[in-house]
């Protein structure tokens, strides 16, 4: 395992401000994650972590290695080589039936533009796919047809076995950088500023022959796309480098809502394009998304917003919710968030509500609702009615973990287990509930005392 040890995490807590950064003061009482235990194995940035299942997880990075980890004990379960270049995408391909003897495997994309499967039960190699033309950039399981995608220079569609059923023509240059997957086996995928709807032809026959087609071009995007989720089956989101914010139809693929310029809500919209060519694009780019249906989470260079789905609207925001930008978000159970960032933090945020006042719905967009924008005098006023009678809500820091030296990529969350991050520092951290990790040893050390009373007893 390397070096590792316990030890406390915390920096405290009670709001404090130093201009416009969020801090938090001495005692943090609403963080649990107390204790850490720190992973070493990796000689390079550690970029990516996924959830093999309740207790296991697989770490990669910049030094091509897969490391699998008991997330209870900290563990080193395998070592896994095979790449010869840094890992570019990670993702499991759980079974498709719950028998205990089909293999659970993970699908790692490298810079060396191959493909490796792996079976996380013995750590074993199964095979590798070198036919790439490309650095595969992202990998996407379809459950629901036991198939997998990979996207690069090509989007292609393999089966378990890894025969290639079928692929897409050269796209661009850039290539594909993102996948979800969509309802009636369609699939939506990011290719610079574009995003390329794509239907999976199913085979009905023993020959396997799939087929994969274009069926539509969505070009509303003026910069690159760097993130895309899949809300539900009915919606789907993409955020690009200069801060745009679409909601589509997943069924229809239209566009629903648009959001621009979350990074200062008092700028003109028409000023964009000079804004573009003035501020510093890590600044305004969303990084990352998430959701949890009723609202869409999102990174904006140093800043958190909430865009609830069914207003049409940011609901809530933290401009400065790091000191460098956000790199991860994560919704976690009672309306709690979590966000890690360049700054080498690791944060939680709970969105409360303010003031609970009629909900009525809101006709303009973000910046008509503050009274920005081209509007009429009228539609400013309905505007400031309406705001007037929204409900309110804030993002509150209440935890703030310090732990890693330097970026935080990543992290997973494992309910009472506690959580798992990432670093450029090349260490992966495990935080722990302090308290409760006290009562376990608390527990198991009166069980040893009950069976060596036992013992005494007996003889």
């Amino acid at each position: 395992l390397g070096a590792q040890g316990w030890g406390g995490s915390a920096r405290p807590q009670g709001l404090t401000g130093e201009g416009d950064r969020t801090t938090i003061g001495e005692e943090q009482i609403q963080n649990p994650y107390t204790e850490l235990l720190v992973l070493r194995g990796h000689q390079d940035i550690v970029r990516f972590l996924v959830q093999i299942d309740e207790y296991r997880f697989a770490s990669a990075g910049d030094d091509g290695i897969i490391f699998l980890w008991n997330a209870q004990t900290g563990e080193k379960l395998f070592e896994l080589h095979g790449h010869t270049h840094k890992i570019t995408a990670v993702t499991t391909f759980p079974s498709p039936n719950a028998c205990e003897d089909e293999k659970h495997l993970i699908l790692t994309a490298s810079a060396d533009r191959t493909v490796i499967v792996w079976d996380c039960n013995s750590g074993r190699q199964i095979q590798k796919v070198t036919s790439f033309h490309s650095t595969v950039k992202c990998l996407t399981v379809l459950q629901r047809l036991d198939v997998w995608l990979s996207g690069g220079s090509d989007l292609c569609v393999w089966n378990r076995k890894l025969d290639l059923l079928c692929k897409t023509s050269h796209l661009t240059e850039a290539g594909v950088s993102a996948l979800v997957e969509l309802p009636k086996t369609c699939i939506a995928a990011a290719v610079g500023k574009e995003l390329i709807i794509f239907r999976l032809i199913a085979s009905t026959s023993e020959l396997e022959s799939w087929g994969v087609i274009e069926v539509k071009r969505l070009v509303d995007h003026q910069d690159n796309i760097l993130s895309l989720i899949n809300v539900n089956d009915l919606t789907f989101v993409t955020g690009s480098h200069v801060g745009e914010l679409i909601v589509w139809d997943a069924l229809d693929w239209t566009k629903q809502a648009s959001e621009c310029g979350f990074w200062d809500s008092s700028l003109h919209t028409d000023l964009q394009q000079e804004i573009k060519l003035t501020q510093n694009q890590k600044e305004i780019s969303i990084q990352c998304l998430a959701s949890d249906e009723e609202c869409v989470f999102v990174a904006v260079g140093k800043g958190i917003y909430v865009y609830n789905l069914q207003m049409k609207r940011v609901i809530a925001c933290q401009r400065t919710a790091h000191d460098s930008s956000v790199l991860h978000i994560a919704k976690l159970p009672n309306r709690q968030l979590l966000s890690c960032s360049e700054d080498g933090s690791l944060r939680i945020w709970e969105l409360r509500e303010k003031q609970q006042l009629s909900a009525d719905p809101v006709p303009t967009g973000f910046f008509n609702m503050w009274g920005f924008g081209r509007a009429n005098k009228q539609a400013n006023q309905t505007a400031k009615k309406t705001q007037e009678s929204m409900t309110l809500y804030s993002l509150e820091l209440i935890g703030d973990l310090i732990g890693h030296s330097s970026a935080v990529q990543m992290f997973l969350f494992f309910g009472e287990l506690g959580l798992v991050t990432c670093s450029a520092d090349h260490l992966i951290i495990l935080w722990k509930d302090g308290e409760r990790e006290s009562q376990l040893r608390s527990l198991t050390l009166f069980q040893k005392l009950e069976q060596n009373g036992d013992l005494q007893l007996r003889f």
